[in-house]
């Protein structure tokens, strides 16, 4: 699935369940590059028009909240033609691993540095990279949808190279451990993208519903994957059956598992569709699954 094509329907999806209005969903297909009517179409045949007020959060029902983190770091360091790279450091006290913790399409807000900072607590010591720094860094763009609207035009070269210096900072910075990846939403699709850039020095990754790159080829890397989806994510979950079959195909160690009554973005504790019983689950998984092939 083609990056700009995902993010413009993840507006358009997020309008038709109420989450944006009418209004802010123009606004940020413009962003986009989309046209009023391309983007009245969009909206019209992703669900008509939603009432722009908030959906409800779908807890799920009584289950452990989000457990302890540790408290992050902000670190530069070199990424590739001389630039800068930000992130957010979190180090375990006793790593067991080490995690490159890649952001949705909003860049690196508290949520995902919060999200590194439970892998820490938990004992993978873990990096969230920002890949809007050629811009200056998430903050610096000061809107969500002006850092969406970045993410779409970047090229997606940019983005391998930017997490490819990731895990080379991890690798300095957590010195002998083995390397994982999580991202999520957007970030799950660039996990998806850095497996088939045929980067080698991952040991374990997990996709959560991240869109799967055309034509997608695994067969450069080792990783072990564990790929989570939510059932009512219909957009994404069409693409699951071409992930598994490209796991299969090259070979590599693979779980796919799909969370029933969870929508896209359960993970996130901070957003609408939160889904608490499926983010518990989720990550009990995927430390099973870390510890299984990082450790």
């Amino acid at each position: 699935m083609a990056f700009q094509r995902y993010l413009a329907e993840e507006v358009a999806i997020d309008h038709a369940d109420g989450v944006l209005s009418r209004r802010e969903a123009l606004r940020r297909l413009a962003l986009l590059g989309l046209g009023v009517p391309a983007a009245s179409a969009l909206l019209a045949a992703c669900g008509g028009d939603g009432g722009g007020e908030p959906a409800p959060a779908t807890t799920g029902g009584a289950a452990t909240p989000p457990g302890p983190a540790v408290a992050t770091q902000e670190v530069t360091f070199p990424g590739p033609a001389g630039r800068t790279i930000q992130g957010a450091w979190a180090p375990a006290t006793q790593p067991r691993g080490a995690v490159l913790v890649i952001h949705e399409n909003r860049g690196l807000n508290d949520h995902i540095r919060s999200v590194a900072g439970r892998l820490a607590a938990s004992g993978y010591s873990a990096l969230a990279i920002d890949l809007l720094s050629a811009e200056g860094g998430t903050a610096a763009l000061g809107d969500e949808a002006r850092a969406m609207a970045a993410l779409s035009s970047a090229p997606r070269e940019r983005l391998v190279a930017d997490m490819r210096a990731g895990l080379g900072e991890l690798e300095r910075r957590a010195s002998g451990q083995k390397l994982g990846a999580i991202g999520f939403c957007f970030g799950g699709g660039m996990v998806w993208l850095l497996l088939a850039s045929g980067e080698p020095r991952l040991a374990a990754a997990a996709p959560f519903y991240g869109p799967l790159p055309d034509n997608a080829d695994f067969s450069g890397s080792e990783a072990a994957v564990l790929g989570i989806y939510a059932e009512q994510d219909e957009r994404v979950n069409a693409s699951r059956e071409a992930a598994t079959a490209a796991l299969e195909r090259a070979g590599l160690t693979h779980e796919i598992v799909t969370y029933p009554g969870a929508n896209h973005a359960f993970f996130n504790d901070t957003g609408p569709r939160y889904h608490q019983d499926a983010a518990t689950q989720a990550y009990a998984k995927v430390l099973d699954w870390f510890g299984r092939h990082l450790g």
